[in-house]
């Protein structure tokens, strides 16, 4: 289950496209308003909000989406709706919960008065991440399944509002074209080439990378909103990663003196080419890490030791 939080929308908004615009949409349960005609029900949110009218973002509009296939049943879909409510500290206050079966998958639309009853106002700091803390742990208690990662194969663009759909191609972009990249700037001219532009920020004044952002058309997204594995630090160490493991995969170009058989060695031939690179190449790289991995296992004093050996070595060779 994924929670997602729509900001800056107004009651008007909100309640007439998922309560009037969409065919199916059925109100499951509603507190503080009238559920049987929307245009009552947004002139019953409008009227607890004159109640504060400075709070700008009176409105709250969370979505909980459930993965393609499930579907539980509308008293278990109600219970999870109310109690992430109560787990955003939403209470005392008006809340429609609304299913829609409109896409592949289930979701139910929440919309909450960020007002309560008494006139004070709802916190809403760090509600988003907040929210999606709360989805994965209501996730786990109702034993539903994980969506541990974007399943592009399952996205269905079409129903997304502009902004996802920018957010979603920039993601597919950066998914496709990561994995054969052994650089930063070799994915930045990748993407450069399908028309998403790729941003540093930079630490003050100075030429330290802070951050990374994306941007598509008019739309720009920082690293990490797109998705997590995709701040400066992950996509750094992705690509680090990458570097180490091009160091370790044999070519075929090249193959080793000595090794008898043909240019284009098949079958038997070609998994004993593989396994004799393999190890020549972790040879090689021992031997350039053995020195270092020696001082990172000594205690300091004898690391010190040691290098200063070295300098008068190569100050006064025998």
């Amino acid at each position: 289950m994924i929670s997602k939080i729509c900001v800056g929308h107004s009651f008007y908004g909100s309640i007439r496209y998922i309560c009037h615009e969409l065919k199916k949409a059925e109100i499951l349960s509603v507190e503080g308003v009238r559920g049987h005609d929307h245009k009552l029900m947004i002139q019953d949110f409008e009227r607890q909000h004159g109640l504060r009218p400075e709070k700008k973002q009176a409105c709250f509009h969370g979505i909980l989406s459930f993965y393609p296939g499930e579907k539980p049943s509308d008293k278990t879909i109600t219970e999870i709706a109310e109690k992430y409510l109560k787990g955003l500290k939403i209470q005392n206050t008006q809340y429609a919960i609304v299913k829609h079966t409109d896409k592949a998958h289930l979701h139910v639309h929440l919309i909450a008065s960020m007002i309560d009853n008494d006139g004070k106002s709802i916190a809403d700091n760090w509600i988003a991440l907040r929210a999606k803390k709360l989805a994965q742990k209501l996730t786990i208690e109702y034993k539903l399944k994980q969506s541990l990662s974007k399943k592009l194969s399952l996205t269905q663009y079409q129903n997304l509002r502009e902004p996802e759909q920018y957010q979603y191609k920039v993601y597919a972009a950066i998914n496709h074209n990561l994995r054969t990249c052994h650089s930063l700037d070799e994915l930045e001219q990748r993407l450069q080439s399908l028309g998403i532009e790729m941003l540093y920020k930079y630490k003050g004044q100075t030429n330290e990378k802070q951050g990374i952002s994306f941007r598509l058309g008019e739309y720009c997204f920082k690293g990490s909103q797109i998705d997590r594995h995709f701040s400066l630090g992950s996509l750094e160490k992705s690509i680090s990663l990458q570097q180490k493991q091009s160091l370790l995969r044999p070519s075929p170009e090249k193959p080793l003196s000595g090794v008898s058989g043909d240019s284009h060695p098949s079958g038997a031939h070609e998994k004993d080419l593989t396994k004799i690179i393999t190890k020549e190449m972790h040879k090689t790289l021992e031997m350039l890490i053995k020195q270092e991995q020696v001082f990172e296992q000594m205690p300091y004093e004898l690391s010190l030791v040691a290098q200063r050996k070295r300098h008068r070595q190569r100050q006064y060779p025998h």
